[in-house]
């Protein structure tokens, strides 16, 4: 009697510790009720983004450590660039990246890869910007605005971006793509800019954050602007 209840308390562990290996390498599921999209992020160039409430003109910025900032897109200044970033924000491509470069008075630039500077995303966009002979992109680089970076060739811009921190009229305009604004949370990116920063290791400008801010996701929300 006694070898039998060893044997079944073993064979028991035996049973437990795999179906406990089988969890941590079996890949989660959807349930049934789960209709949200999966999205391969290598695929989101390749599909337009789906006719769904959950696509809106606003998305909201989530800072490790729970501050959050709204950004309101503009498609009617910056269609392309519009679209190129709800692509990548579907597709959950900001999600762990940095703010890289933060110039107190100037602006804060973020969304690399690469997290100095050099990275980008596979998709190259047309540089709406007058400079380049996009008249439409009225929109000016005053305090809070969203718009990206780019190399000095103007059809470069990928997925790099920066909100400025106040106007920089005369530096921006016209040459790079503006295309929203932060309508909530502005706070934050005050924050964010004032943080200590040492020099980039590859320019040698003073702007790379001694703690870096991480951007925790990026997603759609449906905001309504507060009741003065």
């Amino acid at each position: 009697m006694k070898r039998l209840l060893a044997f079944m308390l073993v064979l028991s562990l035996l049973l437990t510790f795999f179906v406990a290996c089988d969890r941590d390498i079996t890949a989660p599921t959807k349930s049934k009720e789960d209709t949200s999209p999966v999205v391969d992020p290598s695929l989101c160039y390749t599909v337009s983004l789906p006719q769904a409430t959950d696509i809106t003109k606003f998305v909201q910025f989530n800072i490790e450590g729970g501050a959050t900032f709204v950004v309101e897109l503009y498609p009617q200044y910056a269609p392309q660039t519009v679209d190129n970033f709800q692509k990548l924000v579907y597709a959950g491509f900001y999600d762990g990246l940095t703010f890289h470069r933060v110039v107190e008075g100037f602006m804060i630039q973020g969304g690399d890869p690469k997290g100095n500077g050099t990275g980008s995303s596979p998709n190259k966009i047309y540089g709406e910007f007058s400079a380049n002979g996009f008249e439409q992109n009225t929109l000016s680089h005053e305090r809070g605005v969203i718009s990206m970076a780019r190399s000095n060739n103007p059809d470069s811009a990928s997925c790099q971006f920066f909100i400025v921190h106040e106007d920089s009229h005369d530096a921006l305009d016209g040459k790079y793509a503006a295309f929203g604004r932060v309508v909530a949370g502005m706070e934050t990116v005050d924050t964010i800019a004032k943080l200590d920063v040492t020099a980039q290791p590859i320019s040698g400008e003073r702007s790379k954050p001694v703690r870096t801010p991480v951007i925790t996701s990026i997603y759609f929300v449906n905001y309504v602007a507060p009741v003065a």
